[in-house]
């Protein structure tokens, strides 16, 4: 019996997978301690289906701990220490603008203010140590660092290839202060570019004491349930146990959209459009990743909160638009929706939990998509006349009807996603008719028609554990470690005995981190031609020839730039290691433990009227089991709502999935 639970902004979703089937259950986030939302919803899961915390051999988490105290500054007191001469390195960043043409738009304040960073008195080059580690001095400024401090991060020039200053500087703090926490930026992303590398390793230090403390309080309760210790979900879609995650918090800080881009791809894979759009749209936002042969494309960095991360993480682009998402008249006079959020308390208006202001969730109920009086996540039910309320008021100071606002909410929440689908497609030179429409969270189907319509998309997929996919990602993932080493070679020094060496260390740790000696092992090569900028990643194996190393560089590099240099000298830049077991193989279940799907269960179908586009139609209902559909219709599944407008029809597969097709008209 393996559990998988998810933590969202609004509602946490656990899933539980067996060999008597998937079942589910939602309980309302608690942000003040994530674990108390995680726990309600295991309850619920393990009452559900009549079993006992024992029976469970596997539990994996994936949360946004580490996400919300990064965005919102709540973070340990963190000290640098940093070559002499270095000390600013977070502040200074790369001097590029926050934005273009707004000059008032500023980056984050640094974490780590000037009182906190230590200069260290040593030197390393690109060809060793050129000024020695002064121990002494460096002692007496450690003794003063001050008293509030609650990490270190350790990030030296060139400490990615020459690591024994930064080992012997973290030995130091641990003599002096053993109650910090220490991260070293070669441990914690081994890559070049120092401010990226600095920037990660500062991350890093501040949310570690903070996951630390999380994991250990939801490790004890876990404990007291009866359950195992909990596996955490990593940005780059793997999983570790909570004490390696509690040691890298930089490293988990993408967890909750890491495990519905792999719940996604894997489900694309098996509706047999193993290339897809992934959207997946909770109650706070919405995440929109892509699926390449059924697996999810990655990104060596990026920016969370305005701070580089120089970490391996899904690829995933994120804007505020979900259910909770509050629709507002700005300061034009025209309407907003989003990025603030109702969440989970008061949430919606709908909700009755207090909340007065507008949400997309309001509009859809009182557009007829969902349901008055119904549950939502098992505990909410939904007050329409509260909805009206709320709409009401919105719609007088927009001189609209409730209900013309209510239809202008949708039409905007949906503009807003599908030009998050453009940033991840059109701009990167992919067409997204060529692709399927994969839609989950609780709130993604009832705008994916709508967002296929906007971008030309003929085909959308709907799982049937939609509103609790990524908590299925979680169960589906494999145990994982990413590590990555930066090596910059180029000429006689890129050999395969070079490489090989590399990726043996990095596998060697990685299997190590896992505690797995036979832990499979799939290195990945950051390539460019010499004096490039950037990089392309390739894969290739684990002691690949210079040559073979070219051929790929070069047809990834035609593909992305339409030519490829023969002449130029390759530089092989990182070496990216993934060390991992294999993962649970959802195609070996039935697809009643693969969705909760029952086969040959009848299907329940009514009418009511329901809003489309402005204009109010007849639409059939059906609930619980779809076979087959024709728009316009409002199909209720067990966790989330389909909405299929006129001119779709959808058909369910054998897997439990739900196919939206548009008609040639």
């Amino acid at each position: 019996m393996l559990l998988g639970v998810d933590v969202g902004g609004t509602f946490t979703d656990a899933v539980l997978l067996s060999g008597r089937g998937l079942v589910t259950a939602k309980a309302p986030t608690t942000p003040e301690d994530q674990s108390g939302g995680v726990m309600a919803a295991v309850d619920g899961a393990l009452e559900a289906a009549g079993a006992h915390a024992g029976e469970v051999e596997r539990f994996v988490h994936g949360m946004t701990v580490g996400t919300n105290a990064l965005l919102e500054g709540r973070v340990a007191r963190t000290a640098l220490l940093a070559t002499e001469g270095f000390t600013d390195l977070e502040e200074l960043g790369r001097q590029a603008r926050r934005e273009l043409y707004r000059l008032c738009a500023g980056h984050p304040p640094p974490l780590v203010p000037p009182e906190r960073r230590v200069p260290v008195p040593e030197r390393t080059g690109p060809d060793g140590v050129s000024t020695p580690l002064d121990e002494d001095i460096l002692g007496r400024r450690i003794a003063e660092l001050p008293a509030q401090a609650e990490a270190a991060a350790v990030c030296l020039l060139w400490g990615f290839l020459y690591p024994e200053h930064e080992q012997r500087v973290a030995e130091l703090l641990a003599d002096r202060h053993p109650e910090l926490h220490v991260s070293t930026s070669h441990e914690t992303a081994g890559v070049f570019r120092e401010y990226e590398r600095c920037a990660t390793t500062i991350v890093d230090a501040a949310l570690s004491p903070l996951l630390r403390r999380y994991l250990e309080r939801l490790t004890a309760r876990a404990r007291k349930h009866g359950l195992p210790a909990p596996e955490v979900m990593l940005s780059g879609g793997g999983v570790v146990d909570a004490a390696t995650a509690a040691r890298h918090g930089s490293w988990t800080v993408l967890s909750g959209p890491a495990g519905g881009a792999v719940g996604a791809a894997g489900t694309a894979q098996r509706a047999g459009s193993p290339e897809a759009v992934c959207l997946d749209m909770g109650g706070t936002s919405c995440d929109v990743s892509l699926a390449r042969d059924g697996g999810v494309q990655e990104a060596g960095g990026r920016e969370v909160g305005g701070r580089a991360l120089a970490l391996p993480m899904v690829d995933v682009h994120t804007v505020g638009a979900g259910g909770g998402s509050v629709a507002r008249r700005d300061a034009g006079g025209a309407l907003r929706v989003g990025p603030a959020s109702a969440g989970a308390r008061p949430g919606p208006a709908c909700y009755g939990h207090g909340g007065t202001r507008p949400t997309v969730t309001d509009a859809h109920l009182l557009l007829g998509h969902l349901e008055a009086g119904s549950a939502l996540g098992g505990s909410v039910r939904l007050d329409a006349a509260a909805a009206e309320r709320a709409l009401a008021s919105l719609g007088s100071e927009l001189g609209l009807s409730a209900t013309a606002a209510a239809s202008g909410i949708v039409r905007v929440a949906s503009a807003g996603m599908a030009q998050a689908v453009r940033v991840m497609t059109v701009e990167r030179g992919t067409d997204p008719r060529d692709l399927a429409l994969l839609a989950f969270g609780g709130a993604g189907p009832l705008h994916a028609a709508s967002i296929a319509e906007q971008l030309g998309m003929e085909r959308v997929l709907v799982p049937r554990a939609a509103g609790v996919l990524s908590a299925l990602g979680l169960v589906a993932s494999e145990r994982r470690c990413d590590l990555v080493e930066s090596v910059l070679l180029t000429g006689e020094a890129l050999s395969r005995a070079a490489v090989a060496r590399v990726v043996a260390r990095l596998a060697e740790r990685g299997r190590r981190e896992l505690g797995e000696p036979g832990a499979a092992v799939r290195p990945t090569y950051d390539l460019r031609y010499r004096g490039q900028a950037f990089e392309l990643s390739v894969a290739g194996s684990d002691r690949p020839e210079p040559a073979e190393l070219r051929r790929a560089f070069e047809r990834a590099h035609e593909a992305r730039y339409g030519y490829a240099d023969e002449r130029a000298e390759l530089e092989l830049v990182t070496v990216r290691v993934a060390v991992a077991m294999p993962p649970v193989d959802l195609d070996a279940m039935p697809p009643t433990d693969r969705q909760g799907t029952r086969p040959g269960r009848a299907e329940t179908r009514e009418t009511r009227t329901a809003v489309f586009e402005g204009e109010p139609l007849d639409a059939t209902v059906v609930r619980d089991h779809v076979e087959a559909v024709d728009g316009p219709a409002v199909c209720h599944l067990p966790s989330a709502t389909v909405l299929v407008p006129p001119g779709w029809s959808g058909r369910e597969d054998a897997d439990g999935t739900l196919a939206l097709t548009r008609s040639a008209t």
